[in-house]
């Protein structure tokens, strides 16, 4: 799918904005466990999620194929809105991004931050990306999609730093929002030649991928309202589900409950902050620890852009037993 010669070509891409994140082995995460389980830590990227990978490789194509763009528009959530913004404004690019109405205010403001033009429409992403489709057209403006094979190219990075640090993983568990993150990850070990399983990880409440997998096709829900707005997708990418489809193990769901309570989990006993989206992996891993004994275990803590209203509200809940 991609080879291990473009994804070095989209390393050194990468690069130029973003060092290698670190993975790192934390024992009480592992004790909770009851298995050694390593975290790779794409909230310690510059705009604090993996997604600055992919706009990096995504706009810098654009700038080699096609000169003649000088604006763009997107539809986010947040953190694919963020690596944009970065990227566009890098390359001396104007960056309009629509989110829907009610999105972080926090991711909202870091958007503005790098020059973006900030619209809100509509009450969830399918509606904001809509718009942004109308609005491309009309103003002849270049749409960067949620899914490309360029951002997959891009974000894979992270897949190949990790299976290259940790090269004997028997399993990944990895969230997936519009899937470039989850297909990357099945791209860069088919690259480097790694084994491990790929399980996926959905919300509940936004469960597009799980149904579709199931079903054989594309199953669209009619709400994906979770606290894991990163994973809020409501109708599956037809490529990037023929992925999926031929690249993981399977596709695990998680509640509300766990994610939040897989939020405090990793601040508790690593200090760092994952948003609901960054959380979801692990929640998976704590959900799935019965078939993990003895097993070497990763999961991606994908972004840690969590509203801090948000997040203060989680840390103050009681822990499930």
């Amino acid at each position: 799918m991609i080879s291990r010669t473009e994804f070095d070509a989209a390393t050194a891409v990468v690069r130029s904005v973003v060092p290698p994140t670190p993975q790192y082995c934390w024992p009480l995460l592992a004790r909770r466990l009851g298995t050694e389980l390593w975290v790779k830590h794409e909230n310690h990227t510059p705009i604090g999620a993996f997604k600055l990978r992919g706009g990096l490789v995504y706009l810098d194509h654009v700038r080699r194929t096609q000169p003649e763009v000088m604006g763009v528009i997107s539809a986010t959530r947040g953190n694919h809105g963020q690596s944009i913004a970065c990227a566009a404004a890098r390359l001396g690019m104007t960056a309009t991004l629509v989110v829907p109405h009610g999105n972080s205010t926090e991711k909202n403001r870091s958007m503005r931050a790098y020059g973006a033009e900030l619209v809100e429409v509509g009450h969830d992403f399918q509606a904001a990306y809509e718009y942004a489709i109308g609005r491309a057209e009309a103003e002849r403006l270049h749409l960067v999609p949620t899914f490309h094979p360029k951002l997959v190219q891009g974000v894979g990075t992270y897949g190949v730093e990790l299976f290259e640090a940790v090269p004997d993983l028997d399993v990944v568990y990895v969230p997936i929002g519009q899937g470039s993150g989850i297909c990357g990850m099945i791209a860069a070990r088919d690259a480097t030649g790694a084994k491990a399983e790929i399980v996926g990880v959905v919300a509940e409440n936004a469960a597009c991928y799980a149904l579709s997998l199931a079903a054989g096709h594309a199953v669209s829900t009619n709400t994906a309202d979770t606290i894991a707005d990163g994973l809020a997708c409501r109708v599956p990418d037809e490529a990037a589900l023929a992925i999926v489809r031929k690249g993981v193990a399977h596709i695990t769901t998680v509640s509300e409950a766990e994610i939040r309570q897989a939020m405090r989990t990793l601040y508790s006993d690593t200090h760092n902050v994952a948003e609901g989206a960054g959380a979801a992996a692990f929640a998976a891993a704590c959900k799935e620890r019965h078939r993990l004994a003895g097993r070497k275990v990763a999961v991606v803590l994908s972004g840690g852009n969590v509203d801090r209203s948000v997040f203060a509200e989680v840390l103050a809940e009681p822990d499930m037993e």
